[in-house]
């Protein structure tokens, strides 16, 4: 019963939305909201917390339509939370061109904008992906322990005008966030180019940081639509022994550059049954925010590609450990956190091939930055029609995967979804070693047994949490309406 009421929730949620229709008054309401935020944001490097909280409660009384009870509760969260912390440290620690492009490109164009344009797009039956993913080149200046990327040959790089084309494509579908990916990014000799040829977009460039010079900087914060996020494996010891010696203090200089010139940062760990106590550690995080990283991204080591292994992969433990670190940052410390995985509740779920998208160097779509197969290039199709195959589509149908929405992966928390769909479709493998996850026996019998061990886990977890997530939705869909709507 209680799955039933579960299932029922989230289908409501992320059910067909229909949009209002647009009438002229409402029209001037929708440029007076965007006006008025933008001149909202204006204020925030000024403001004291407490009155950049009067002023999100005002904007809220202004357009929302909100009760008082609702405003109240609001006034609540951004007060108690470090919500209305963090919104006054972004405010803090990036120069007024990145804020803008912060409250602009991604809040307005990104999240309201096109958000019309991802509702049309559905009701014509399409699929738009909120994050869309970009690895223009598969190259890498460094030679990590367990990685390929520094064999990779130029000729496997996107062409400017693909990569251009691709970028529209996205923005007239309603796409939020482009996230720029490698090998390493900076390698990609057009990089700044496509960020000047895309003005309106939001990039998140995840990169490991060794190329970024003053030069750099300083092109990045003219530009100014983007937010870097440097790659680390914890402190010292576990960053130099995976990615090389001076790595580590290589990216700290970095960061302390970015912080001086005010170009918004953050950073991402990729966890391991090794790292995971460093990372998801309280010594670590106040390194980070100290060091002035506007946010955090955690990532499971997975066992894809060439040679997987999944003793590598965080304990069970180790990631319930995970779940409750991120919650405690979020109740004591002024930075936006994600965990990928123990985040999965608050979007339903899996989103591969839903909300979220993946085109290699060479052009293939893959439904998941983990995920290495597919059925589509982008040299041969429209990102319209790769959003839609047949495997695109039996994903988006079979989601999600599991009613504990805390085990959402297809690969190592409900690995019969992925053999399962190998199996019945014409996938086609987009790495080396992609199939060695699915045919490799030993592989295998490692994967079962860990998934098994996560379902009695996180059982108790999600019997915990999930009566929180019809509150979480009804929050959320009230901050859409306050900005969609």
């Amino acid at each position: 019963m209680k799955e039933d009421l579960l299932r029922e929730a989230i289908s409501k949620e992320y059910g067909e939305v229909v949009p209002q229709k647009e009438t002229f008054a409402t029209h001037l309401k929708q440029i007076a909201k965007f006006f008025s935020l933008k001149i909202l944001v204006s204020l925030f490097p000024y403001v004291s917390k407490e009155d950049l909280v009067r002023l999100i409660v005002l904007y809220a009384r202004l357009f929302g339509g909100n009760s008082a009870d609702y405003l109240e509760e609001l006034r609540d969260y951004l007060q108690n939370s470090h919500f209305g912390e963090i919104t006054h440290r972004i405010s803090r620690l990036a120069h007024p061109k990145a804020l803008q492009a912060i409250a602009l490109n991604l809040l307005v164009e990104g999240l309201i904008v096109r958000e019309q344009k991802r509702i049309q797009e559905e009701l014509r039956g399409g699929a738009v992906p909120y994050a869309l993913l970009l690895s223009p080149t598969a190259r890498c200046n460094l030679k990590c322990s367990g990685c390929f990327a520094a064999n990779y040959p130029i000729k496997d790089e996107l062409p400017f005008e693909l990569f251009d084309r691709v970028l529209t494509e996205a923005e007239d579908m309603g796409v939020a966030v482009m996230t720029i990916l490698g090998g390493e990014p900076f390698l990609y000799p057009h990089l700044y180019d496509l960020l000047a040829h895309h003005p309106k977009s939001f990039f998140f460039i995840f990169t490991n940081g060794t190329l970024i010079d003053e030069a750099a900087v300083r092109k990045l914060k003219e530009l100014a639509n983007m937010l870097l996020i440097l790659s680390l494996e914890g402190f010292k010891e576990q960053t130099d022994r995976r990615r090389g010696p001076g790595t580590f203090d290589k990216v700290m200089e970095v960061m302390s550059l970015l912080r001086r010139e005010k170009v918004p940062f953050g950073y991402s760990v990729t966890v391991t049954r090794e790292n995971e106590p460093v990372v998801a550690s309280q010594s670590f995080i106040d390194l980070m925010i100290h060091k002035g990283a506007l946010m955090g991204w955690m990532f499971l080591c997975m066992p894809v590609g060439r040679n997987p292994d999944p003793d590598l992969l965080p304990t069970p433990e180790q990631r319930a450990h995970m779940l409750e670190f991120v919650n405690w940052v979020r109740d004591t410390r002024p930075i936006f956190m994600i965990d990928f995985w123990n985040d999965a509740p608050y979007v339903g779920g899996c989103i591969a091939g839903k909300y979220y998208a993946h085109i290699t160097s060479k052009g293939y779509v893959e439904p998941c930055i983990f995920t290495h197969f597919a059925q589509d290039n982008i040299k041969e199709k429209s990102l319209r029609e790769a959003m839609n195959s047949p495997f695109f589509r039996e994903l988006r149908r079979r989601q999600p995967f599991n009613v504990n929405l805390y085990l959402p992966c297809m690969w190592i928390d409900n690995p019969e979804v992925s053999r399962e769909l190998y199996s019945g479709l014409n996938l086609c493998p987009t790495h080396p070693g992609a199939t060695d996850i699915l045919e490799d026996p030993a592989v295998r019998a490692k994967i079962d047994t860990y998934s098994q061990r996560l379902k009695e886990v996180y059982r108790p977890l999600w019997e915990r949490d999930s009566y929180n997530l019809e509150g979480f939705l009804k929050i959320k869909k009230s901050v859409m309406d306050l900005f969609c709507h």
